[in-house]
């Protein structure tokens, strides 16, 4: 096991890489990593009396440099950060703080006028404590950061008592499917994660990310929190993945070249940003929903720099599987990380099946969580001697690769048979020949068959009846196709703020 933790990395490289930079975002904002090392401990200061005696500590800050340095504050004092989803419901994220017994949250101001939240703890506006600092803060700041060893600096700030093996952070997953739950991730988890990604991808001191991800996104924490601290390389962030008019200046500015996303992101950067904007990218990996070969294409001809479909989960920190850029097989979630376990197993008896057969993967490897925050039932539901049940049915091919047949929960058994809602979803998006996602697929209880299809979707009149004419000839069996009456007109379809369907949310569309 690491001996290390996400505290002694960020020393180590705030030393080693102290005049590059660190982090930067839309306000203008930027910082290297001496004046990001410095700044943390100037907010440590102002913290530590709201902070005291708390060992999880609330932050509901979007993507920012702000974000990212209450963030590291919070490790340098040994506090467990627990980054708050604001897409979540009122009732949603008092359940997290409830569960946490967060008592003081820190939040961005201009983000809770917003959404003008009434939460139950004690609010703290990061931009007032930030604001003004005293000459004997910045004294103290300067001192400590240039001046005070690793070992003696993080005595002094709390961080100096974690093991890799507590707790570096708290991700409650995004609720796709119900309630969230709190996710443990310890130091050696997630330093893991980023060295297994690295390793793959060979980050490199001189690589950008951005930064649009939440970080209470496991892959927004992974890749723009932890990401540098142990890597090095720099994030640019902005708090809205879906502004192009935003990103692509953003991302020119610093050149970015590393980016995580989710196609439906995809598809508004290839509508409104120029190639110039993305010159210098050259590796984006692509995850939560399947990415069809219509924007991988798109995206590379227009970019130069063909997507790579990966996937993760947040109870593993959350890389799993990833595509090489020199092997990629489209259409495949790419093989296991290193020193990751897999087991395809039938979803009914958990008999280990063969090469080549759909079944319920099961995971282990040095970056499966903890478990989750009191809950050890629903812990031993999914994590058993050390294998975590993910909920997808995949196969692995003779090459290992991983390929995603759907998620265990979207399926509907109708008369007997098992009707992937993925697949379907899939099909009728590429009949409408339309570059973004306007199908999509649930199930509702059936007297007769157990269950039926429910379709949301936002086509015209005049495109659902071509779509619903093209069907009748589609690859699919017959079983699978949805009738006229299925479909159900929205004006949008549900996302999380994680650019994820929202599942539940599709259920209540189908049944209102």
């Amino acid at each position: 096991m690491s001996k290390t933790t996400l505290q002694k990395q960020l020393l180590q490289t705030c030393k080693t890489q102290g005049s590059q930079l660190a982090f930067a975002d839309s306000s203008g904002a930027q910082v290297t990593f001496s004046q990001a090392l410095a700044k943390s401990i100037f907010l440590t200061g102002r913290l530590q009396p709201i902070w005291k005696n708390q060992d999880k500590v609330g932050i509901l800050v979007p993507p920012s440099v702000g974000g990212a340095l209450v963030n590291w504050a919070a490790l340098l004092m040994g506090k467990i950060p627990v980054n708050l989803n604001y897409t979540l419901s009122p009732e949603g994220i008092a359940s997290c703080l409830e569960q946490c017994g967060i008592t003081d949250l820190v939040v961005s101001g201009k983000l809770m006028e917003r959404l003008k939240l009434d939460l139950p703890v004690r609010i703290h506006r990061l931009e007032d404590l930030a604001a003004a600092p005293k000459l004997s803060e910045k004294i103290r700041a300067g001192f400590l950061s240039k001046f005070t060893s690793p070992s003696a600096l993080l005595k002094r700030l709390g961080g100096s008592t974690a093991q890799s093996k507590d707790l570096a952070t708290i991700i409650f997953s995004s609720g796709s499917t119900g309630a969230p739950k709190g996710v443990m991730l310890s130091h050696h988890n997630v330093i893991c994660n980023v060295d297994q990604v690295r390793e793959v991808y060979q980050f490199t001191t001189d690589d950008r990310m951005l930064g649009v991800l939440p970080f209470f996104h496991s892959f927004g924490f992974m890749a723009t929190i932890a990401g540098p601290a142990v890597a090095g390389f720099a994030a640019a962030f902005h708090f809205n993945p879906m502004e192009s008019k935003v990103i692509g200046p953003l991302a020119e500015k610093h050149d970015v070249t590393l980016m995580i996303a989710t196609p439906t992101f995809l598809q508004f950067y290839l509508r409104s940003l120029k190639p110039e904007q993305f010159k210098k990218l050259r590796l984006v990996i692509v995850g939560a929903e399947k990415l069809p070969p219509r924007i991988a294409d798109a995206f590379e001809k227009k970019f130069g720099c063909r997507p790579l479909e990966a996937y993760g989960c947040t109870e593993c920190s959350p890389g799993v599987a990833v595509n090489d850029p020199t092997t990629n097989r489209p259409g495949s979630i790419g093989r296991p990380l290193r020193e990751m376990e897999v087991k395809i197993v039938h979803p009914d008896t958990r008999e280990e099946l063969p090469i080549d057969s759909p079944g319920l993967l099961q995971v282990k490897g040095p970056n499966v969580m903890q478990g989750y925050l009191g809950m050890n039932d629903k812990t031993a539901e999914v994590l058993q001697d050390g294998w975590y049940d993910t909920g997808d049915i995949v196969r692995q091919d003779p090459d290992g690769y991983l390929w995603i047949e759907g998620r265990l929960s979207r399926f509907s058994k109708i008369g007997g048979e098992m009707v992937p809602h993925g697949t379907v979803e899939e099909a009728l998006n590429k009949l409408s020949e339309q570059e973004s996602q306007i199908f999509a697929v649930t199930g509702l209880p059936d007297d007769k068959k157990g269950e039926r299809l429910a379709v949301i979707h936002t086509a015209s009149a005049d495109l659902l009846e071509t779509v619903l004419e093209k069907l009748n000839d589609a690859p699919i069996p017959n079983l699978w196709k949805p009738k006229a009456s299925q479909f159900i007109k929205v004006e949008k379809l549900p996302y999380l703020g994680t650019g994820k369907l929202d599942l539940k949310g599709l259920q209540d569309l189908a049944q209102n």
